[in-house]
């Protein structure tokens, strides 16, 4: 009886409309629903010649299989390269849209996250987003393997911002994986630092214009699309609608401390009468440290810093606290006497918030308005042009996010650059896949660690 059953299940399933129909509704679910493209409905002739009509296999594919069955060595070689692009074509895909790897290249995140760990990144936590530049060479950002400028994408193909449904949205304190939004201009000789903290410099030196076609006499500049821009991770300190300030390096949101965050570190002056020994660094765990005869200068957390204080041989540890004034500090205008300590306090936009321009506060949104929302903004004799049409209000398209690194000394953040727009968010950090120290030594204990 059971046999009997069980080959009727069989037979059941062998049968080509059940396989068509089976095949349709996966594609529907993930290829139209999913997605939100009524485009990929052409797509069902296809599923539907595959089980149904055959008959691209009839006059096409037919050809193919009779040479394979006639030629050993074509069929081998079929074989070998049919594996290489399913293999490159389903990388991609998961790569785009399930997870991506991401090693942690700088201490920004220290010591939630240390440099040398592998962190899987969940796109499907937030939901994927579909790339703006389709055309690009597979398992690469921006840059062909073995070059430092040639560029591995085509921007022949473009497509606008939009993203799938995903499992959640984001929550504060997430560490998240983002595109840099300040990543939109790029030198191309020199691409580990800002374009705009250089044209900043220039401008300085020689003056808003002369400083700009300095600039540009030096370097080639060019410009990256949303998703081939460089990816950093911070924890998303501030979500659309908050309130952020920073206050002596204390963190507010919406007028509440930030709650405790374990591996939060700041810059430290230490004094002690003795020199401080390796062991005792090993043991606090004291990786960032610079030496100045019995004065040091360390990034560590507050308890560090408390048991450091017990030690007989220091007199004192001090945080250090920025007070004065930071040009380098968002939003770059002297009419915001802003320090990466001391901050704010700063409306989170959030989209379809609509918000009254004025004078003062347009360099809190100017950069939203032209580069993230693009359009074009102009100030003339103290009125506020928008797409050329005189306004003193704006609407947000989008929600915007404010990023943090736990290291808050050593970070290079939304204090500096400002806002990060929806359509830059990659994906969660989830956990530690694989971590591993300057020396090459794995560091065992952080295997499979989740991110928090």
């Amino acid at each position: 009886m059971n046999v009997n059953k069980l080959s009727k299940f069989k037979t059941f399933f062998k049968n080509r409309w059940v396989k068509f129909s089976l095949a349709a509704a996966a594609y529907l679910l993930l290829c139209v629903v999913w997605t939100g493209n009524l485009w990929m409905l052409l797509g069902l002739p296809l599923i539907y010649d595959i089980f149904i009509s055959k008959l691209f296999y009839k006059y096409v594919w037919r050809r193919n299989d009779e040479l394979r069955r006639r030629n050993k060595v074509y069929n081998s070689l079929y074989e070998w390269i049919s594996a290489i692009v399913f293999a490159v074509i389903a990388a991609t895909l998961i790569h785009l849209y399930v997870f991506q790897l991401y090693v942690i290249p700088t201490s920004s995140m220290q010591q939630t996250l240390l440099i040398g760990d592998y962190i899987y990144v969940s796109k499907l936590a937030y939901g994927p987003q579909v790339p703006n530049t389709p055309l690009s060479f597979p398992f690469v950002h921006h840059t062909m393997p073995f070059s430092q400028t040639k560029k591995s994408f085509s921007e022949l193909v473009k497509w606008p911002y939009h993203r799938l449904a995903g499992l959640g949205k984001v929550e504060r304190n997430d560490a998240v994986v983002f595109n840099f939004p300040a990543g939109d201009t790029v030198l191309l000789e020199n691409q580990s630092v800002t374009y705009y903290d250089v044209l900043r410099d220039y401008e300085r030196m020689y003056g808003v214009g002369e400083g700009r076609r300095r600039l540009g006499n030096e370097y080639t500049i060019i410009s990256r699309p949303v998703d081939k821009r460089e990816n950093y991770i911070k924890r998303c300190v501030g979500l659309p609608g908050d309130t952020v300030m920073i206050v002596d390096t204390e963190l507010y949101i919406n007028g509440g401390k930030q709650i405790p965050i374990p591996g939060k570190q700041h810059r430290y002056i230490v004094k002690t009468t003795s020199p401080l020994s390796s062991y005792a660094f090993d043991k606090l765990q004291i990786s960032e440290v610079f030496c100045n005869g019995l004065y040091y200068e360390m990034f560590i957390t507050e308890d560090v810093a408390e048991q450091l204080r017990t030690m007989s041989n220091v007199v004192y540890v001090t945080k250090c606290i920025a007070k004065e004034y930071n040009p380098d500090v968002f939003p770059h205008d002297d009419r915001y006497m802003w320090s990466q300590d001391n901050f704010g306090p700063l409306w989170i936009p959030e989209k379809g918030a609509t918000v009254e321009l004025t004078a003062d506060n347009l360099p809190l949104y100017e950069r939203i308005i032209t580069a993230y929302e693009g359009h074009e903004l102009r100030v003339d004799e103290g009125a506020i042009y928008i797409d050329g049409v005189k306004t003193d209000r704006y609407t947000f398209a989008m929600d915007y996010y404010w990023m943090m690194g736990d290291n808050r000394h050593n970070s290079a953040d939304s204090r500096f650059w400002g806002f990060v727009p929806e359509d830059h968010i990659v994906g969660k950090a989830s956990f530690i896949i694989f971590s591993r120290d300057a020396d090459g030594r794995i560091r065992w204990n952080r295997i499979f660690r989740k991110v928090r």
